[in-house]
């Protein structure tokens, strides 16, 4: 079968891009250099692979569609040196893939799984140079949102606190095969160093801002009742009165690097 021939599968969010324009954004956004380790999440019809392969010569694709593998894999002969592994992105040990070097992360993810691969990349960010990926305009607004945005919530800060967000590119629908019911957007997201991220303990930051962004109507006094007082969140220079979605990022680290230090 001819990648041409397959046929989009409702079930596991297939949504193809077709449009030579955005793919030609895509490529020059990424900008492949030479030793660069470009890694693929769910290739599906090879629009971004190809141009990709073509420019850099070679390129690890994740596909977990099992009627993809040997397409991809024909389609790439003359073209350039692709690996293809037949995995869910979820169970791929992306640390192991590095092989001891970096990896740059590129794919058109399903929007019905991009938060879960976004949270299993970024326990992986020590491994990863940067990501260029396509999402739903929604989140992307969401992973980029400054504090005082109605969309900035929990996603903004959890991701905000370990790397810098840039959106790119937007996408319309008509630019997939079918055509989402949604508009797209490509964003770029670089790892922070460990130093500049000062974040004590990961869990406690992550247990902190979830229960912040809780129950937004309440103010932050009420929403960590179960995690602190009032006194431990003014001594983090936070006004406990104050509702979580104006708080920013760097105060949410404050917190939980204080509470970190209490305990």
């Amino acid at each position: 079968m001819a990648l041409s021939d397959h046929r989009t599968k409702k079930a596991l969010g297939q949504h193809f891009l077709h449009d030579p324009g955005i793919v030609s954004k895509i490529v020059q956004a990424v900008s492949p250099q030479p030793g660069d380790r470009l890694v693929e999440i769910g290739p599906g019809a090879g629009a971004i692979t190809f141009p990709l392969l073509e420019r850099h010569g070679s390129l690890t694709a994740i596909e977990f569609d099992r009627d993809l593998i040997e397409p991809l894999r024909a389609a790439a002969a003359g073209v350039g040196e692709l690996e293809v592994v037949h995995a869910d992105v979820l169970d791929v040990d992306l640390t192991a893939l590095a092989g001891g070097g970096r990896i740059r992360l590129v794919g058109n993810l399903p929007y019905n799984l991009s938060s879960p691969i976004l949270f299993h990349v970024l326990a992986h960010r020590a491994v990863v140079q940067d990501m260029h990926f396509m999402l739903q305009k929604e989140v992307v607004d969401r992973m980029g949102a400054a504090p005082g945005s109605k969309v900035y919530g929990r996603l903004s800060v959890m991701l905000q606190a370990v790397c810098a967000v840039a959106p790119l590119i937007r996408v319309p629908p008509g630019a997939f095969r079918p055509p989402p019911k949604v508009d797209s957007a490509v964003v770029r997201l670089v790892p922070r160093a460990d130093a500049e991220i000062g974040i004590e303990d990961g869990r406690l930051f992550a247990n902190v801002v979830r229960a912040a962004f809780g129950q937004r109507r309440k103010t932050l006094r009420n929403a960590l009742m179960p995690i602190c007082d009032a006194d431990a969140i003014a001594a983090a220079g936070i006004d406990p009165g104050a509702r979580a979605e104006t708080v920013p990022v760097g105060g949410f680290v404050a917190l939980a690097n204080h509470l970190a230090a209490s305990r």
